[in-house]
């Protein structure tokens, strides 16, 4: 199968993400910038969540530009990602809307924790369909980044209950982690 089909509807679905995120965002009744300041919690869980999906966006693109073939179980493996991924803007909004209240920030890394799961089994699906010495196979080799990730969030769950915004600082460190795409893979494609 050729997997033009599959990238088109990816880019769909976290556009429409995106869309989902940026609508909820609503202006503040106030005129005032005290009004726009009250807002914080809010613009800053739609700017975690945009950067996010930025983060699986351009991950996805580089990941599907390494591989050759896709199956039924890589069409599978990325709607379980998507599936994940469009409930990013409901728990974004929730925790925004709350103030990075405990069981909100709560849902949010749980949200995460599958999103990246989900990435990570879509990782395994498509070496299994591309063979050991594909080019993403080569690139991904033992994936400490995505390892060390799925530490972090793991690591959040307790930490939201000491306190919540330790375990947004475990979101944010996974973001900076992973901002700049893989550079394993634009250096498997140049041959590098």
């Amino acid at each position: 199968m050729t997997k033009n089909r599959l990238e088109a509807f990816s880019d769909g679905v976290l556009a429409i993400v995106i869309t989902i995120m940026v609508l909820e965002l609503k202006a503040p009744h106030d005129p005032s910038l005290d009004g726009l300041i009250k807002l914080w919690p809010v613009l800053l869980s739609y700017v975690l969540s945009f950067v996010y999906v930025g983060i699986y966006w351009n991950n996805h693109h580089h990941t599907f530009h390494a591989v050759k073939h896709v199956n039924g179980a890589v069409l599978w493996a990325n709607m379980h990602l998507l599936f994940w991924l469009s409930l990013v803007p409901f728990t974004t909004a929730w925790m925004g809307e709350n103030h990075f209240a405990l069981w909100p920030v709560f849902v949010y890394a749980l949200v995460l924790l599958f999103c990246a799961i989900a990435y990570t089994i879509l990782l395994r699906v498509l070496i299994a369909a591309n063979g050991r010495e594909s080019t993403l196979a080569i690139a991904i080799g033992k994936d400490r980044k995505g390892y060390v990730s799925l530490a972090l969030y793991v690591l959040s769950l307790p930490l939201v209950f000491v306190h919540p915004l330790l375990g947004v600082a475990c979101f944010v460190a996974v973001a900076v982690i992973w901002f700049i795409p893989d550079r394993r893979l634009e250096r498997a494609l140049l041959g590098e």
